[in-house]
């Protein structure tokens, strides 16, 4: 059966008619969006090692008692720090979440008695990722202090809780996320420090350990 040429002409002007809605509608979209493209380029973010931004220890009246920001680009003064962890301990300390966002930030935190304890990344950050560092952090700190997690406790071994610190992060980069691996860690440091640059509670702590050891023998 041959075609009429009047039908084939019809059906070549619905598809030009056809091609030339959809190049009109593909350069409404770019007009409106953007180009997909292009926007997948600025907004793809590259992978980094350097997730963590800060972590922070408060007590309960909201004062630092150890603190450390590792993006030169973010708190990078003290006073910005101090503001930070006001507006910081005041949306938490009284909150029944653990995340928070603050000042483009993912905030992660935990209490127990007299102690706050937070671990910053950026807005896009995983989440369970700062959770993981987070718990690293206080089960970490609890088993150098014996399960007794808090202020006075923490105040007596903050060189050591500063050592376990170093260890889990550096520079923004976890490094480790086993409380007692680094535990065993902070430990090994803390025998290999001279006997001058010890605190009082360390050379008590030590003194204790030989004094035990040799009423055992």
């Amino acid at each position: 059966m041959l075609v009429k040429p009047v039908a084939i002409d019809i059906v070549s002007e619905l598809l030009l008619h056809l091609r030339l809605c959809i190049k009109d509608l593909a350069h409404f979209r770019i007009s409106c969006v953007g180009n997909p493209y292009s926007k997948m380029d600025n907004h793809v973010l590259e992978p980094s090692l350097y997730v963590i931004k800060g972590i922070a220890i408060l007590d309960n009246d909201g004062k630092r008692i150890l603190a450390k920001y590792y993006d030169p680009n973010t708190l990078s003064t003290a006073k910005e720090q101090k503001v930070f962890e006001k507006n910081l301990f005041n949306k938490t300390h009284r909150a029944n979440t653990e995340i928070i966002m603050l000042e483009n930030m993912t905030c992660v935190y935990k209490s127990n008695v007299d102690l706050y304890f937070y671990v910053m990344g950026s807005n896009h950050e995983n989440e369970l990722i700062l959770v993981s560092v987070l718990n690293c952090l206080y089960d970490s700190i609890s088993q150098i202090l014996r399960k007794n997690v808090e202020k006075r406790s923490l105040m007596e071994n903050l060189d050591v809780v500063m050592l376990a610190l170093d260890e889990i992060c550096d520079s923004g980069i976890i490094l480790e996320s086993d409380p007692t691996a680094i535990s065993y860690r902070v430990a090994l440091r803390n025998d290999d420090i001279p006997i001058g640059e010890q605190t009082v509670a360390q050379v008590l702590q030590s003194a204790k350990e030989q004094l035990k050891w040799s009423l055992l023998k």
